[in-house]
């Protein structure tokens, strides 16, 4: 998921649940984490929470393995730095279905029923470095498929972000494809049209919200509270309605007006800046949810929709280009402790969401600043240190923990650092500046968090130059 422009903005992420949960709902379960639970509990808390649909970002055999026998409907992933060797080699391509997707299909196995190729490879912000290779890999992938004898069950797709298309007017009806990628665009819909494969998309209402400040905020919910807009006598409610039809428009006119869709992405973060928090997103999923649970779809295209939800578990070394709520989209924390009530069925019956359970957590305590202020631009280093190498994106403007003084960014930045490095002893040390404590250092709803025993080690870095820049500034000014 990424950037967006105006309100056609979008991303779906989807908890498809049992018979308890709205029909067509699935989740996102991203891996982007420093500390991933273990897969098969996260396969538990899907199951105690009736999702039974699953979209993944890459194929790990592991995480692909805890699904076998769950009867969950599975969505692959291959990840952008692999397009070019699937564009090259057919043989690759075999190579890779036979080893992530066949191997999978035995008897209680995995239920694969899509092959997502790429992730938003043709982005703005790439600068083309996809172009020439997502359709011809996407081709290969498909045809490995059909070699295999999988091609009716299983189809290949390219979640695209809905920056692919667009509309001089903002109103769906003027859509097209964008202009430097509407040839590809275009091949790439009559392949999924002649392959009866859907075209996925992402749409993110909060970034519609987010990237302008003079959108109407109550048209990025479905909750029937925003002025409606018209298009040519069809009348739209919420943003979501508007781009999904948007996208409906630029199929039709490219030659596929009945082309099947799936939103890939969808979803509310709920940290990490303006408008990203958990009460917000209770009203975008409660709207949402019950739009979902009345199959009403939407203008152009009435009844049932396929969504997933974005998404399952917070992802703490995603990109924050973007914005520092990119590491905050999950209805559960790192953890997989809920973070607010909801309620999948979409009858309104909210309810904090089942925990997953079975995780152990590190020792009860945590790193933090000791107060020893006798070199501030020693302290400032430390404090860069800290949060180049960990997650510190909730003490930028609007964040949770925005309202700690100078010390207490310290201590934050110190903690998340010391718990990203398993709480070694010596990540505490910061030349004199920290200590360790067993008394829990959280404020109000800024949580000082205990890491997890984890099932993996994925480390990533970056806290944002401007970010940093700010609380280098806030402690220097003590």
């Amino acid at each position: 998921m990424a950037r967006q422009t105006e309100f056609l903005v979008g991303a779906c992420c989807v908890f498809v649940a049992l018979s308890s949960v709205a029909h067509g709902i699935g989740v996102n379960w991203g891996a982007m984490m420093s500390h991933p639970l273990s897969p098969s509990i996260v396969v538990g808390m899907l199951k105690d929470n009736h999702i039974n649909k699953v979209k993944l970002f890459d194929a790990d055999s592991w995480t692909v393995s805890a699904l076998a026998g769950t009867n969950m409907e599975v969505i692959v992933g291959i990840p952008n730095d692999q397009l070019k060797k699937l564009a090259d080699s057919y043989d690759h391509a075999k190579d890779w279905v036979k080893e992530n997707v066949t191997k999978h299909l035995y008897d209680g196995g995995v239920d694969i029923r899509y092959v997502a190729v790429g992730n938003e490879p043709f982005l703005k912000s790439y600068n083309g470095s996809n172009t020439k290779t997502t359709l011809p890999a996407l081709e290969n992938i498909q045809k490995a498929l059909d070699a295999a004898g999988l091609g009716d069950k299983i189809k290949a797709t390219v979640p695209n972000n809905a920056d692919v298309y667009e509309s001089p007017s903002n109103k769906p009806s003027d859509a097209v494809f964008r202009k430097d990628i509407r040839g590809i665009m275009i091949d790439m819909v009559k392949f999924l049209r002649d392959n009866k494969a859907p075209f996925m998309v992402n749409i993110y209402p909060f970034l519609s919200l987010y990237l302008n400040s003079d959108f109407p905020f109550d048209f990025a919910f479905c909750d029937g509270n925003a002025k409606s807009i018209h298009d040519k006598g069809t009348e739209y409610t919420n943003v979501f309605d508007a781009n999904y039809d948007t996208l409906v428009w630029a199929l039709k006119k490219a030659g596929a007006p009945d082309l099947k869709i799936i939103v890939g992405e969808v979803g509310w973060p709920t940290d990490g800046g303006k408008n990203a928090d958990a009460k917000l997103a209770q009203r975008f999923y409660d709207g949402f949810m019950k739009k979902m649970a009345a199959n009403k779809g939407t203008p152009l295209r009435p009844g049932h929709l396929d969504v997933y939800l974005f998404g399952l578990l917070d992802e703490d070394t995603k990109s924050i280009e973007p914005g520092m709520f990119e590491r905050h989209w999950g209805i559960f924390r790192y953890d997989g402790q809920p973070k607010f009530p909801v309620d999948f069925t979409g009858k309104g019956n909210d309810k904090m969401p089942v925990a997953a359970k079975g995780v152990q957590y590190l020792p009860s305590q945590w790193c933090v600043f000791n107060g020893n202020n006798t070199d501030k631009d020693a302290v400032v280093n430390e404090l860069s240190y800290a949060c180049a190498n960990a997650d510190c994106s909730i003490l930028g403007y609007g964040a949770s923990c925005n309202n700690l003084d100078a010390n207490g960014n310290v201590s934050y930045a110190f903690n998340m650092y010391f718990q990203v490095r398993d709480q070694d002893v010596e990540s505490c040390t910061f030349n004199g500046f920290a200590e360790i404590v067993t008394r829990n250092f959280s404020k109000g709803s800024c949580l000082f968090p205990v890491q997890i025993l984890s099932a993996g080690d994925r480390l990533g870095s970056a806290l944002g130059a401007s970010l940093l820049a700010g609380l280098i500034s806030l402690f220097s000014l003590l």
